[in-house]
Formats: structure tokens, C-alpha cells, sequence
């Protein structure tokens, strides 16, 4: 270990990084431009014992483009639990790592996991330096709703376990997102519009690079768009949520009510209703109460 400060440079500039305390530093690196890395990634990255990558080769790209000499360590899907006990011995002794993948944020779809839980199992130390994301960049620029998402990865390669799996989210109501490769895009899209319907939904490509651009439409609409070749690079894909269930007539949950009444206690009667027609218990409770009045 060495407290000697590290540099790095921006445009020619050189920059002495500030010293890291141990720990883990899980960093946020460009998902294109090179440009959209934060000042603090830069130090940490400069500043740490050692740079985690997921692919030591596409790091050098990064790391070189800002001058820093930091030690590179693969780090990767392969190798991640093996090398995990190591990591933690040398974190708990004092070491300083940082943690990247080959384009934004690590554990998104990325190796990570067995080390963060490791360190947190072992109370050590691990902090997030934010930044670039696909995740975040396609669902901003997708026109579908933000206010409630979830992720879910690469769907499975195999069409039967893609179809499953999206049979399991086809009631969600929330916007959906996912990455794909270029190579499966295609058949992703024919099995979302198979299983999900005619659906708003938007694919983002080439994010933050020269050729970005972002294609919005029904569900099959983009999957007859993408049938027609193999585009280039992974492509994040932004699906609406379900639609919210229509309303159940208060004629028809008024005369179940009325039914359930004369069978059992008005508030067994009123639990039954809610729960059938997907009510608020006041709601119906207030009816029982009404048409107890009646008689």
C-alpha cells in the first residue's frame, strides 16, 4: 500500500488525486462518451491501490484517455467469487479499491455482487460513486412514465424461458426496463408484442455515442422496425407498464354486497366484496351500512 497521491489529467492539465480511506469504491464509468465520468471518479480511480475491471483491455481505454497508472486487476464474472475472500482480507488490512465494469454503473447486469455482500457480511467499508448509467439514460429519454420502474436485466437467450419470463411481468404495472444485445433485439421485441400486446414502448441505442438515437412506438411496431437486421451495439429497452383494470360498475359490487348480506354478517359481507372487486373496505363498508338502513 502506498499514500503517495496519484494523478490524473484532464486535457493536458495534470491533477494530484486526494488520499482514499479503505474500502471498496464501486464506480460509476462512461457508457460511450468518454467525457461523462465526475471529477470524483477520476480521483478514486486514481487515487485507489488497485481498479477492479471487468475487462482490463476496455479499461485501458478509459483509464489512458485520463492518464491514470493505477494497477488493473480482472475482476469478472468468471473469477469474481474466487478472488472475493482476497479482496476482503486486503480491504479489512487497509487496502483502497475501486470497482468498475466495462460501461456504467457495476452490479447493474454486471459481476459485483459476491464482494459487495462479502464486505457487508464482514462490516467493511463500501461506497458508491455515481454516474453514467444506461439504466437511468434510456428511461429519460424514453417518454413513458418514471414515477415507478424495475429492471430486469437480459431476458433469457432461450425463446421458451423469454416467453415465461415475460408471462411473469405481464400484470406489472409499472414502466419495465431491459437490456439486449444487437444480436437478439429482434426476437426480445416479437416475444415482448407476442406476450405484452400493443403496448408503448421505446429502444435505445448507441447511448451517449455519435450515433444515438431512439425509436419509439407499439411494441410491434419495433419489433417489424428491428426484424430488419442486426443493429450495433446493446440496446436498452423501455416497455409501459399494464394498464390499470377498469373500475367494477357500482351496480354490480352493490348487488354482491346485497347478496353476501343475507348470508352472512355485514362485515364478513363487506371483506368478501372488497377483496372480489379490488375495492377499498370504506368504500364498501359505507354501502353496507346504506342499505342496512333501507330494511
Amino acid at each position: 500500500m502506498t499514500d503517495t497521491n496519484s494523478g490524473y489529467f484532464i486535457a493536458g492539465t495534470t491533477f494530484t488525486a486526494p488520499p482514499l480511506a479503505p474500502g471498496l469504491y464501486v464506480v460509476a464509468t462512461p457508457i460511450g462518451n468518454l467525457r461523462d465520468i465526475t471529477i470524483r471518479a477520476l480521483e478514486t480511480l486514481a487515487a485507489a491501490d488497485a481498479v477492479l475491471c471487468e475487462d482490463t483491455r476496455l479499461s485501458a481505454r478509459l483509464l489512458d484517455h485520463y492518464g491514470i497508472k493505477t494497477r488493473r486487476i480482472a475482476y469478472h464474472e468468471h473469477n469474481e467469487r474466487a478472488k472475493a475472500d482476497d479482496i476482503v482480507a486486503r480491504i479489512a488490512a487497509g487496502g483502497r479499491f475501486a470497482l468498475i465494469s466495462d460501461a456504467g454503473t457495476p452490479l447493474l447486469s454486471d459481476p459485483g455482487f459476491p464482494l459487495i455482500r462479502a464486505l457487508a457480511e464482514a462490516g467493511l467499508p463500501v461506497f458508491a460513486i455515481p454516474g453514467a448509467s444506461a439504466l437511468l439514460s434510456g428511461l429519460v429519454v424514453a417518454g413513458l412514465p418514471t414515477d415507478a420502474f424495475t429492471f430486469h436485466g437480459f431476458l433469457p437467450p432461450k425463446a421458451g424461458a423469454r416467453i415465461n419470463a415475460l408471462k411473469a411481468l405481464s400484470d406489472s404495472r409499472e414502466t419495465m426496463v431491459f437490456y439486449e444485445s444487437p444480436r437478439r433485439l429482434d426476437d426480445s421485441l416479437a416475444a415482448m408484442a407476442e406476450v405484452l400486446g400493443e403496448r408503448q414502448a421505446a429502444v435505445a441505442l448507441e447511448l451517449t455515442k455519435r450515433f444515438e438515437r431512439v425509436q419509439r412506438g407499439t411494441l410491434a411496431e419495433l419489433a417489424a422496425v428491428f426484424a430488419e437486421g442486426e443493429t450495433k451495439g446493446e440496446a436498452v429497452i423501455i416497455v409501459a407498464g399494464a394498464a390499470a383494470p377498469a373500475a367494477p360498475a357500482a351496480a354490480d359490487w352493490q348487488a354482491a354486497l346485497q347478496a353476501e348480506m343475507t348470508d352472512q354478517p355485514l362485515r364478513a359481507a363487506v371483506d368478501a366484496v372488497a377483496a372480489r372487486f379490488g375495492l377499498k373496505r370504506k368504500e364498501v363498508y359505507d354501502a353496507a351500512l346504506a342499505l342496512k338502513a333501507e330494511k
